[in-house]
């Protein structure tokens, strides 16, 4: 005989409770050192860099004091090419999603050696912010530069760029705005630019794979694996 809407019973006899089915992760959180530099930079520049996670649209003009296109950049590893990128491009507003704490400090390091005003930072898990604090049609572009391929055929499915949050991508991007992804593994780069060139909402800006734009610089571990004959696939997309 089976308890109230098929529930497992405990030893009272009661319906044991029951628990959501937890989402797909499409990242890991792993203990990392922390430098003394990144260390300092999250007590003294975290308060004021760092946006607590809300629950609401951010009203990025207050944030930033200023009206310019805003880019989101999801999963910025130790933050370089964000900074390069902020530096080029002074006239635009960045916002960072990591989850990963010494990214964050180092990235924290970066904003306070180079004076960056125009980077901010949230910690936390992106498809949240993307569900909440990022409001519909108010982003100039993503970017998405070397997610975790997750290698194995069984955690293919934990890989960020799947169609679900590729069309909650483009619902994010104002018309004509960018989705510009990077990966070093040509698998994933061949599911990316399936998943992407399935989205209606999105166009390919190339014929199939993009040359790297100017704007993204070349990391040092790209350059090297470059010299060893190692692929680098960049995608962009735009906002129709």
């Amino acid at each position: 005989m089976h308890t109230p809407e098929d529930q497992p019973a405990d030893q009272d006899g009661a319906p044991a409770p029951t628990h959501p089915r937890r989402a797909i992760r499409s990242f890991v959180l792993r203990a990392g050192r922390m430098g003394t530099g990144q260390v300092r930079a999250l007590a003294e520049l975290g308060p004021r860099f760092v946006l607590p996670y809300q629950d609401k649209p951010l009203d990025t003009a207050a944030v930033f004091g200023r009206s310019a296109p805003v880019v989101l950049e999801i999963g910025f590893g130790m933050g370089a090419a964000t900074a390069d990128i902020a530096v080029a491009r002074a006239d635009t507003d960045f916002i960072g999603c990591e989850v990963h704490e010494p990214g964050v400090g180092a990235l924290l390091k970066r904003i306070g050696e180079q004076q960056l005003g125009n980077i901010r930072i949230v910690q936390h898990d992106a498809v949240q912010v993307l569900q909440q604090m990022i409001a519909p049609a108010s982003l100039a572009a993503v970017h998405i530069f070397f997610p975790d391929p997750w290698h194995k055929k069984k955690h293919n499915k934990r890989r960020l760029i799947q169609p679900t949050l590729v069309n909650l991508l483009a619902s994010r991007l104002a018309v004509g705005g960018v989705l510009h992804c990077a990966t070093d593994w040509q698998p994933y780069a061949e599911q990316m630019l399936e998943v992407l060139s399935a989205e209606p909402a999105l166009v390919n800006t190339a014929e199939g794979y993009a040359p790297r734009p100017g704007y993204r610089p070349l990391t040092k571990f790209e350059a090297r694996g470059i010299k060893l004959g190692h692929g680098v696939w960049d995608l962009v997309f735009r906002r129709r």
